[in-house]
């Protein structure tokens, strides 16, 4: 249950798949909120941005590739309250993207197997993801 008055932040996630069938995750860096954290790559909508075209533009800022709105499928959504905010994660997956993935904002990348990622410390919001994915992949 979310708390009424709290902010909304909603934010679009990928679940890049490779062709072996893993998922990239990355680590935030240790001075931002949940820093050390494992999440899906993606960010905050900006106003009047959909989800598609935030996650578009993140996966280019973040990681330096590009990617196609026919190329994102949903997945699932997760709703959390933190604190200081209510967040409405969206996630997509996307099997198709153009480019070299590099690690933009000096995260830590990893390429994990769908069984694997509950080894990996997540966001309470990402969390939910992880059994979907692992029966879905």
């Amino acid at each position: 249950m979310l708390t009424i008055g709290l902010e909304m932040k909603i934010v679009s996630a990928v679940a890049l798949v490779d062709t072996d069938g893993r998922i990239l995750i990355a680590r935030r860096p240790k001075d931002k909120f949940l820093g050390g954290l494992w999440e899906f790559p993606g960010g905050k909508l900006e106003a009047n941005e959909k989800a598609e075209e935030a996650l578009m533009r993140e996966l280019q800022e973040e990681l330096g590739i590009n990617t196609w709105k026919s190329c994102l499928a949903p997945v699932s959504f997760s709703c959390y309250e933190y604190s200081e905010f209510n967040l409405l994660l969206l996630l997509f997956a996307c099997r198709k993207w153009d480019g070299m993935i590099e690690p933009k904002e000096g995260q830590e990348l990893k390429w994990v197997y769908p069984k694997e990622i509950h080894k990996y410390p997540m966001p309470e919001a990402d969390k939910p993801f992880i059994p979907i994915l692992r029966d879905l992949l």
